[in-house]
């Protein structure tokens, strides 16, 4: 049996400890780069989804628009029969609102009313959004009926209460009253029914 020198076996040792360390070395800078790639993937996809999609501008409104959204009550209301309507501002675009009732969400602008209620309309959902002064109301056009009814933000509730201690007049108190609403063809207005329809009680 050929016996080797002391020496060698230890330079075999040095050698394939080397070779260990090398390959070992390499492992760790493929799992660096594979993890370096994993994470500027996942940066950019996280770029991805943090940009804010691209939203269309609408058409800027008239100045007696701008006057009735500035006084629309926005916020979350609680309505009768425990429903909620939450009113915000449409980022797209000054003096637009986003109302939501439930799963429902409609994009309303301010119409002009000649009663002086607060009026907002979505035309494409036939919905009609009435601020009174203690009460407001989500109205469809197309089903014929009320959507929510006895919504009130704080405001409302204080004029509410005030109402419920002074009733104010009836809005069809008079026969002069009767006969301007007559003239202006207003009658048929669901914010004048309404307002009729309230006082009347």
């Amino acid at each position: 049996m050929l016996k080797l020198p002391l020496s060698l076996p230890v330079v075999l040792v040095v050698v394939l400890s080397g070779i260990a360390q090398l390959a070992a070395a390499q492992t760790d800078k493929s799992t660096e780069a594979a993890s370096k790639a994993v994470a500027e993937r996942a940066g950019a996809q996280g770029k991805k989804k943090l940009a804010a999609p691209k939203l269309a501008v609408l058409p800027e409104l008239s100045p007696e628009q701008m006057t009735i959204a500035n006084r629309v009550a926005l916020g979350k209301m609680p309505c009768e029969l425990a429903a909620h309507i939450s009113v915000k501002p449409d980022v797209r675009g000054a003096g637009r609102f986003i109302l939501e009732l439930g799963r429902q969400k409609y994009f309303m602008v301010p119409v002009p009313t000649l009663t002086g209620a607060i009026r907002l309309e979505d035309s494409a959902a036939g919905v009609v959004w009435l601020q009174l002064s203690n009460k407001s109301m989500l109205m469809s056009q197309k089903l014929g009926r009320r959507l929510a009814d006895d919504c009130a933000s704080a405001d409302q509730l204080i004029v509410a209460k005030e109402l419920i201690r002074n009733p104010a007049p009836s809005l069809l108190d008079g026969p002069v009253r009767l006969k301007e609403i007559a003239q202006a063809g207003i009658a048929d207005e669901p914010e004048v029914f309404v307002a009729a329809k309230e006082t009347a009680k």
